[in-house]
């Protein structure tokens, strides 16, 4: 074997075990209360953005408030995304997810929220985040999958490393897409 094809095996041995130990990996979050403003939520201790599953957690407090209220959400999702804020048509995708009365959607990612209940929550709210052999698969990137109680399939949220002090911040999420109907806006349940 070649000093080339030794350093090439080295190499894909280090990219090999580098995914594995994200693998599949599963963190659960635990909140008593839900944050009502930006300073609430930089209180929190995920609030380091150290690991991405933190900020993927924190991302659905913020999409929750953003149903509330529009300003603190929006303030509490431009600080998740670091030097890269909402921009126009970004503001107009979510708020068109919200639309007739769809302000349910971020809470079918808690435990417990299900059709059944109407997306209510069971209390302390609890959010599971999970890895997969694809989450690293893109440098600087990891895509994470959150469970939803209103879907058959975990629903994928992409974040991104900032270089200079290691932070993770919201790429990109696909959080807010359609799930079943509440029971109480089912004309067939």
């Amino acid at each position: 074997m070649s000093i080339f094809d030794r350093l090439k095996n080295t190499a894909q041995q280090a990219v090999t075990s580098a995914v594995q130990s994200v693998g599949n990996k599963r963190e659960t979050f635990t909140f008593t209360s839900l944050p009502e403003s930006l300073a609430e939520m930089q209180s929190l201790p995920e609030a380091s953005l150290d690991t991405p599953f933190k900020t993927a957690a924190l991302t659905v407090l913020a999409l929750c408030a953003y149903a509330a209220d529009k300003n603190i959400g929006t303030e509490m999702l431009n600080w998740l995304r670091g030097p890269r804020p909402l921009n126009g048509s970004d503001i107009s995708f979510i708020n068109d997810r919200f639309c007739d009365d769809k302000t349910y959607l971020p809470f079918t990612y808690f435990v417990g929220s299900t059709p059944d209940n109407n997306y209510t929550p069971s209390q302390p709210y609890k959010i599971v985040i999970e890895s997969n052999h694809v989450s690293a698969e893109e440098q600087g990137y990891m895509k994470l999958f959150i469970p939803c109680g209103g879907a058959d399939s975990p629903r994928p949220i992409k974040l991104r490393q900032r270089g200079s002090d290691g932070k993770w911040f919201l790429w990109e999420q696909y959080l807010l897409t359609g799930v079943r109907t509440p029971k109480a806006a089912d004309p067939w349940a």
